[in-house]
């Protein structure tokens, strides 16, 4: 079983110049879905949705391919503190 929490937390941490301020928080979990919410540092919030917001489409790319494999769905919320 995919560890989620440890998934986001690598792909988020080096994109980051205040990896001390990121929290991820499990919001809901149930049999079908999962919600994280990611909260950066406010001068880190650009890095982390990128251009376009594509950083961070690519983020939720990866973690919609391993919830599918689980039977799952997954949603992630990005905000700066």
């Amino acid at each position: 079983m995919i560890n989620f929490e440890e998934l986001i937390q690598n792909l988020i941490l080096p994109l980051v110049a205040y990896p001390q301020d990121v929290e991820i928080s499990l919001l809901e979990s149930d049999d079908e879905k999962m919600e994280f919410q990611v909260k950066v540092n406010p001068s880190d919030f650009g890095r982390v949705i990128g251009k376009g917001g594509h950083i961070a489409q690519a983020i939720r790319t990866i973690l919609y391919a391993g919830a599918s494999k689980e039977g799952k769905k997954i949603f992630l919320d990005i905000a700066s503190k």
